[in-house]
């Protein structure tokens, strides 16, 4: 009997690695160092632009900053409207890769285990390298902390209010979930859906499946057309933060910047570090493998828009069995997000050193826990960290005002922790097929376009 598009002969669907053909073209295309080029112009004709130079009126440029920047909001907008779909279909054909489900739980609770986990470790090397560097300190009298922000406590929930806040993890309306964004509750429902296609048989499954496949590849459609709006859209987002903001201020947060990437760099370390503990996998060839699409990743500043490509790669260079990287990949680019977690912590404590607040034990407790929590249930768009941040600064009294002066630096800062967080999951996916048990022969599809 003939398969139909998108199905292998035995009726299981075909993976979600073979929509990575789409991005290969963009790998080749060298679109990270276009996305570099663009944000360097972006930089140059901001401060023409902007106070800095004043080579035209604060009004004119900012009008013309605000045109600049139209491609950066279509982009941000085309990749917000897919990413919900994309993880839905990713996550639940993801699970139903796997036919064993005693398998899928044990392999399900160690990931999460090691998501929850490393993410709380990144906030941790955060809050360690922030008051280390105390890049705040630099910035001491140039902003002055509003009459009303006194820090207030934030509410923690006691322990009758836990069974509750545990049910409403579960969407009692999955639309609502979707419509507002609440991620976790999106992958929750997604991975009941994956666990119910297992349990059944494949001819009642495969229609379903069918349509997951269908709707994965027209997401992946819609990637391509916004990744050809990426250098345009650095270009026009940096050019209106420099024209709005002026140059000379945002060399002010060179300080911060450095904090940032040096948090994230140590963190990188320690998945080094891991993988070489615990699988032997030697730092520079992982880096080696992982190249393409960590380059992506910087330059999508999405780990959902990468999916396909990391799966590729786990699969075809880091050795991982199908049935791994296609549950752990789609999960880990909804809930591990290990380098936005350091970026919190970073900017908690460098805006509270802006502000003159000191940061309690407590509160760097609440930060960790915080930024675990946010994290685990943000959407894996450019951007969303500011949005977290918000929630951040807020449960432990420091002015989410703050965000306001380094919204400038956003950009780069977002694009490093992407291939960062990109780079957990490639990790996880290597210790989980090296945890998961005895290997088992694997004959994944073939990708279109390769011999």
């Amino acid at each position: 009997m003939d398969s139909t598009p998108g199905q292998t002969a035995n009726n299981t669907p075909r993976p979600l690695r073979h929509l990575s053909v789409y991005l290969a073209t963009l790998v080749k295309g060298r679109l990270w160092l276009k996305v570099l080029i663009g944000m360097g112009l972006g930089l140059v004709v901001g401060t023409l632009l902007g106070p800095s130079v004043g080579l035209v009126e604060p009004e004119t440029g900012t009008l013309i900053g605000n045109w600049l920047a139209f491609p950066g909001q279509l982009f941000l907008a085309t990749i917000q409207m897919i990413v919900i779909p994309l993880v839905i279909a990713s996550v639940v054909r993801g699970l139903a890769a796997s036919d064993n489900l005693e398998q899928l739980r044990k392999m399900g609770m160690r990931v999460t285990l090691f998501f929850v986990v490393t993410t709380a470790i990144a906030a941790t090397i955060g809050l360690w390298v922030g008051g280390l560097v105390n890049p705040g300190d630099l910035m001491t009298g140039l902003t002055a902390p509003p009459a009303d922000t006194v820090p207030v406590p934030a509410d923690i929930p006691g322990l009758d209010a836990i069974p509750q806040t545990l049910i409403g993890l579960l969407p009692g309306n999955p639309l609502d979930a979707m419509v507002e964004g609440q991620m976790l509750q999106v992958v929750i429902f997604s991975i009941i859906i994956g666990v119910a296609l297992v349990s059944m048989s494949g001819d009642k499954a495969k229609p379903m499946l069918d349509l997951l496949d269908s709707l994965q590849q027209i997401c992946m459609t819609v990637v391509r057309w916004a990744m050809r709006l990426a250098p345009y859209a650095v270009f026009g987002l940096m050019a209106q933060l420099t024209t709005t903001l002026g140059f000379r201020a945002m060399l002010g947060m060179a300080s911060y910047v450095a904090t940032v990437l040096l948090g994230l760099a140590v963190l990188m370390v320690f998945y080094l570090a891991l993988l070489k503990l615990l699988a032997g996998v030697r730092p520079l060839q992982f880096l080696k493998d992982t190249r393409d699409v960590l380059l992506l990743a910087f330059s999508t500043s999405s780990s959902a828009a990468v999916m396909p490509l990391s799966i590729r790669t786990a699969e075809d260079k880091l050795g991982v069995r199908p049935s791994v990287s296609q549950f752990v990949i789609p999960l880990g680019a909804t809930i591990n997000m290990n380098g936005t977690a350091l970026y919190q912590a970073v900017a908690t404590v460098f805006l509270a050193q802006v502000y003159g607040i000191d940061l309690s034990v407590g509160s760097m407790a609440l930060v960790v826990a915080m930024a675990v929590g946010a994290s685990i249930g943000s959407p894996a768009t450019p951007g969303v960290g500011i949005v977290i941040l918000a929630m951040v600064l807020q449960s432990v009294g420091v002015p989410a005002a703050g965000i306001a002066l380094i919204m400038g630096v956003d950009r780069i800062l977002d694009m490093c922790r992407t291939a960062i967080n990109v780079t957990g999951d490639l990790v996880a996916c290597r210790l989980m097929e090296n945890w998961s048990g005895k290997r088992l022969p694997d004959q994944p599809d073939p990708v279109p376009g390769e011999a």
